[in-house]
């Protein structure tokens, strides 16, 4: 047993995944799972089938723009698209929430948004210093309203591109 492998000896779990996954998709699930650039011999390994089918697939999901292909390094690494995800996401809430819920939900996001932009003097949650505080407490609930920000900032973008989505019958706009 490797590093790698996905789950203990004697996992039934994992043998049931292989067993009643095909190829491309245990390596979509592993590419998907990994959080890092990772190699395709790795991926594989997780994944449960040869280094050769895993580099095919994984090639097949760079061209779908699910995965990214590092090029430079030697193996080739491939990581998940976060791009892809957040498209997915968006396309979800799309399909279940009508376009004027999503417009509201734009709206409270917005005003979230402002209100952390005033409470910290600036435009980006990034910019925020959180350990310049003495106290853990105000160092903790600072960390925690920073967190919630960046969730907002996430949550504005996925809506907004979710609004163009569903307004435009799944197309997009260029901007």
């Amino acid at each position: 047993m490797s590093e790698f492998d996905p789950a203990p000896d004697g996992n039934d779990g994992f043998q049931r995944w292989q067993a009643d996954t095909d190829t491309f998709d245990r390596v979509y699930d592993v590419v998907l799972g990994v959080t890092t650039p990772t190699t395709y011999r790795v991926i594989a390994e997780r994944a449960g089938c040869s280094a050769n089918a895993a580099k095919k697939h994984l090639d097949r999901l760079t061209e779908m723009g699910v995965v990214r292909k590092d090029e430079q390094s030697r193996p080739a690494r491939y990581e998940r698209d976060d791009g892809y995800l957040e498209w997915q996401e968006a396309s979800r809430i799309a399909r279940e929430l009508s376009v004027e819920e999503i417009i509201d939900r734009v709206a409270d996001l917005e005003a979230e948004h402002r209100t952390y932009e005033q409470r910290f003097e600036t435009a980006d949650p990034e910019s925020v210093t959180v350990f310049e505080l003495d106290d853990h407490e105000a160092l903790h609930e600072r960390m925690q309203a920073v967190s919630e920000w960046q969730a907002t900032t996430r949550d504005l973008r996925l809506y907004e591109l979710a609004r163009q989505l569903a307004q435009n019958d799944g197309h997009l706009i260029p901007a």
